[in-house]
C-alpha cells in the first residue's frame, strides 16, 4: 500500500502493523519514496550478514606463516 508521509506519521502504528502482516509499505514525500518492511523480509532480500568473528574466520588461513623474528644483527651505526 502507498502512504503519503503526513498520513503515515498520523497512522504509524497501522503502517508498521501492515508492514509486518501484509508486506512492504511505500511512503512518499514529494518526489521521494521509501519502503517500510519487516526485518525478516529485509534479511530474505539481502541475506544475513556474518558477524565479525565469522568474517575473520572465513578469511585466509595463517597455517604455515613464518612469524619468527629476524635474528641478523642490526645495521651498523656510527656513534
Amino acid at each position: 500500500m502507498a502512504w503519503k508521509l503526513a498520513e503515515a506519521k498520523n497512522r504509524l502504528t497501522e503502517v508498521v502493523n501492515l508492514a509486518l502482516t501484509e508486506g512492504p509499505q511505500t511512503i512518499t514525500r514529494r518526489n521521494d519514496r521509501v519502503v517500510l518492511m519487516s526485518a525478516a523480509r529485509y534479511e530474505e532480500l539481502v541475506g544475513k550478514r556474518p558477524d565479525f568473528k565469522d568474517f575473520l574466520f572465513s578469511g585466509p588461513s595463517f597455517e604455515g606463516l613464518d612469524l619468527e623474528r629476524d635474528q641478523s644483527p642490526a645495521r651498523d651505526v656510527d656513534l
